[in-house]
């Protein structure tokens, strides 16, 4: 596929944006300043700013004489930045590649495979600049092979901002040496030989050009030309599992939603599953025609690529999406996928425990609705203090570091923080007759131990402890114990810590 670029320059960026800040300012000559070697000089200047003969560079106390009733305002070097940020944001409907231009007010757009949406390259950028001047925005904009002729054309270009491919050379022939995009000392120096045009020394020798001019302009000729490539950072990362779905028209209904959904669901997983690949995270967004994205996230326990499973994971929050005046298009995207691994079964047996596929399912709609933190299991840790020899889990692959302890019986359920219990005991280092527990009084048929478990001393200190497995009358099973030695002048020396089955 053929490379395609448009630039966009914003001539009037910083002025355009204060001025949707505060209409009052639209119908003045607009100029911001910012203090240079004890003065003040203008950085920026609005269109009626420059229709008075006021421009970037000279100072305030001159415009002023100029133009006595101009605005000034203080210049903020950063603003340019965050502004062209969320304007790239906001053109990624038109291409999922979208860049900043480092070297002046505008972007830079990776429309390749992207203008046919549209109808073709003019409708397309028609489109884009169309949007972007309801916004508020001046904007120029134009479309070539390669990134810097593009630059070039949007900011010097007169007639055709639209070149073919192929007539990279043909198009950059009239444009000014200014256009290149190289140091402006470069250019002066051009300038005082006469060569004002690229027409004037593209045919030179590249050992003089280089000799006199140094090679950027080597560089930046290549690159226009597309004999070299350029590099550019999009603002947002290309997501290598993506899928995108512009809309005819804007769409506006529960249904309209689902029905894009659905196909990118099926686009995607089809893709996947041909790579032996399943979805772990995804993330639907969708551009409302007002410049707001409305976005949905899922989570999957085991990599997944099945369409039907996959939208009900998304249908529990698909209602959250407001669509507003309409719906221009939406984004599919996977940032992380793992591979499938097929699950080996005995023949006529489809249970297999944590890896059954329909338990991860389950639990990914529970998650959704619950949030995924609210379900856990249980692994063992390694601790002797019964308070931290278990740990929560929250994931269905993890496995557990060590096995469980099985040479002393642990109760089923065991309390975060022991309760108090009063105990009767014949002697101090004797298993309890009798305990009382919420006001109830058990009698104590069996009982086994004392099994000593030793406070963690590097961890935190206290007592240690003597556990006593103990059944009532009842039948009912209990872990009890008594914190340190036997002394009479200590109150509820003995806990309650757990429940057998």
């Amino acid at each position: 596929m053929a490379k395609r670029y448009v630039s966009l320059w914003f001539r009037h960026l910083k002025t355009d944006w204060l001025t949707l800040r505060q209409p009052q300012l639209s119908n003045k000559a607009l100029v911001l300043s910012t203090p240079s070697h004890g003065k003040m000089l203008i950085t920026a200047t609005n269109f009626l700013a420059e229709k008075e003969g006021i421009h970037s560079g000279i100072a305030v106390a001159d415009a002023r004489a100029i133009f006595p009733s101009i605005e000034v305002m203080d210049d903020n070097p950063s603003l340019p930045e965050k502004l062209l940020g969320k304007l790239a944001e906001w053109c990624i409907r038109f291409s999922p590649f979208v860049a900043i231009d480092p070297s002046a007010d505008g972007l830079i757009i990776d429309a390749s495979g992207c203008s046919h949406l549209w109808g073709g390259d003019e409708p397309y950028i028609n489109e884009i600049i169309k949007r972007l001047k309801d916004r508020g925005y001046e904007v120029r904009g134009a479309m070539a092979d390669t990134i810097g002729l593009a630059c070039a054309l949007a900011r010097f270009g007169k007639e055709k901002l639209i070149i073919e491919p192929g007539q990279n050379l043909e198009a950059i022939l009239p444009l000014p040496t200014a256009s290149l995009r190289v140091d402006p000392e470069i250019i002066v120096r051009l300038h005082k030989l006469g060569l004002w045009q690229t027409r004037d020394f593209i045919k030179m020798p590249r050992s003089a050009l280089r000799r006199r001019f140094g090679k950027d302009i080597l560089e930046k000729l290549d690159e226009a030309l597309g004999f070299k490539e350029e590099i550019i950072k999009p603002i947002q990362p290309i997501q290598p599992y993506q899928e995108r779905l512009p809309c005819l028209e804007p769409i506006v209904t529960a249904t309209g939603i689902e029905i894009a959904l659905t196909r990118l669901l099926e686009s995607l997983c089809t893709r996947l599953q041909k790579e032996g690949k399943g979805i772990r995270k995804a993330s639907f967004k969708s551009y409302r025609v007002d410049g707001k994205i409305e976005e949905i996230k899922i989570e999957t326990n085991r990599a997944s690529w099945h369409v039907n499973h996959l939208f009900k994971l998304f249908e529990i929050n698909l209602s959250t999406i407001e669509p507003d005046l309409g719906i221009e298009l939406f984004i599919l995207e996977a940032p992380i996928v793992e591979d499938v691994s097929s699950i080996q079964e005995t023949m006529w047996n489809r249970s297999s425990g944590l890896e059954n596929i329909g338990l991860a399912e389950l639990l990914d709609r529970l998650y959704g609705k619950i949030g995924s933190k609210n379900i856990y299991r249980y692994h063992p840790d390694e601790h002797y203090w019964p308070e931290r020899s278990i740990k929560k889990v929250f994931s269905l692959a993890e496995e557990p570091a060590s096995p469980w302890k099985i040479d002393r019986p642990r109760p089923i359920q065991l309390l975060s923080n022991p309760e108090p219990v009063e105990v009767t005991a014949p002697i101090p280092d004797y298993p309890p007759m009798l305990f009382r527990y919420k006001g109830k009084l058990h009698k104590v048929m069996k009982a086994d131990g004392p099994e000593r478990i030793e406070q963690e001393w590097w961890l935190s200190k206290g007592e240690h402890r003597d556990y006593y497995s103990v059944e009532d009358e009842e039948g009912n099973r209990y872990w009890l114990f008594r914190s340190g030695h036997y002394s009479g002048n200590k109150s509820y020396q003995w806990f309650l810590h757990g429940f057998f089955a």
